[in-house]
């Protein structure tokens, strides 16, 4: 019997290069796939295609894989960036992470590595695939401080069902102490932040290049004027640095000190932002969401009112709540206790215990 062909891709980082080790060790027949999604100013500072490249490819000699390069910047420019850029000019903030595992990662490189005679994809990704009962569910990986289900909320059962993702059994600790333990050249490197577009860039300055920017009024939740804004998009919900409002007086506490001010409404149609004093302001927390552009891995809603637990941003804790579905597309989340800071164009998740159910972009937020 033949061994079964995995394509890993390798981004050059120690995650999938752990991954594509263990795949190995597992029994596949590995092959690498480098992914070139940025073209752009690529020869900057900010954006080390070429460094992690290298490293991929020394990663792929030590473990004893081939390793090829595929460039889907065309595809991403497209899919992921365009997208990227429409949010934030409607006002909106999104998670490019999450479109880019649903059309590049999760399509463009599946369809490649189906191309290439793969029989599964594997990628360095913290989250596991179970299957029960003829349907795949996306798990939780096992170090829940590593888990980033969050972000491949949008994979459907055709695709969890050619995906593996080994390192959702282990902690991103032992991770590390295989890759020093291999001598891999990589051993050592700082995990990446962020997307290569954007890298350790400033944001502002990013946006900038890219989008019209219209300044506008910033208010006060009284109504009154207290400065402008240089262009809704380079502000997002609960912002707290670099609003620009340095000369504005803060309402004082009994014992003298001052809360800090917070981005916490944006009105496209006026060009008017609003901001507000101290982080418990009503118009911060949110009892209610809605959400748009649902995708569910079980190709059906939760059933409508079930209690489950929701994350409306990544690094968050799973806080309690009921769904109402609105048919396959749209759904609303009660919250057991208001959520601080929900913010339109960010991704709502849905879990039921580890079990990820899939998830929506947030439209608004009821405070």
């Amino acid at each position: 019997m033949s061994k079964k062909k995995v394509v890993i891709g390798m981004s050059g980082g120690v995650d999938s290069s752990v991954a594509a080790w263990m795949l190995k060790e597992q029994g596949y027949e590995v092959i690498g796939l480098f992914m070139k999604n940025w073209e752009d100013d690529d020869d900057s500072e900010y954006c080390s295609t070429r460094q992690d490249w290298i490293d991929a490819a020394s990663v792929a000699d030590v473990v004893g894989v081939d390793i090829e390069a595929v460039n889907f910047a065309a595809e991403y420019k497209d899919r992921v960036f365009a997208e990227f850029l429409r949010e934030y000019q409607a006002g909106r903030t999104p998670n490019p992470d999450v479109l880019c595992n649903a059309e590049i990662k999760f399509k463009a490189f599946l369809d490649h590595a189906m191309k290439l005679g793969a029989d599964l994809i594997a990628t360095g990704h913290y989250a596991r695939v179970r299957e029960n009962d003829g349907r795949f569910e996306l798990l939780k990986a096992f170090d829940h401080t590593k888990d980033q289900s969050y972000f491949l909320h949008r994979l459907n059962q055709a695709q969890l069902s050619k995906s593996l993702f080994p390192l959702g059994e282990i902690p991103k600790t032992e991770v590390r102490k295989i890759a020093e333990r291999l001598q891999l050249p990589n051993a050592a490197k700082k995990d990446s932040t962020g997307i290569c577009f954007i890298g350790e860039r400033p944001f502002r300055d990013f946006l900038n290049r890219y989008l019209a920017h219209k300044p506008g009024p910033m208010k006060l939740d009284t109504g009154e004027t207290v400065g402008e804004h240089i262009g809704l998009s380079f502000y997002t919900l609960g912002q707290r640095k670099g609003i620009g409002i340095g000369g504005l007086k803060s309402r004082k506490n009994a014992d003298g000190t001052s809360e800090p001010w917070f981005v916490a409404r944006k009105d496209v149609a006026s060009n008017t932002l609003y901001i507000v004093q101290g982080h418990d302001h009503p118009w911060l927390l949110s009892p209610h969401l809605e959400a748009g552009q649902a995708s569910w891995i079980a190709g059906e809603a939760p059933a409508d009112g079930k209690a489950l637990s929701a994350k409306t941003r990544y690094r968050q804790a799973d806080v309690a709540c009921s769904v109402h579905a609105d048919g396959m597309d749209r759904f609303a989340l009660d919250f057991e206790e208001a959520q601080w800071a929900v913010t339109p164009g960010q991704s709502a998740v849905l879990y039921d215990g580890d079990v990820c159910l899939g998830g929506g972009i947030i439209d608004t937020g009821a405070s």
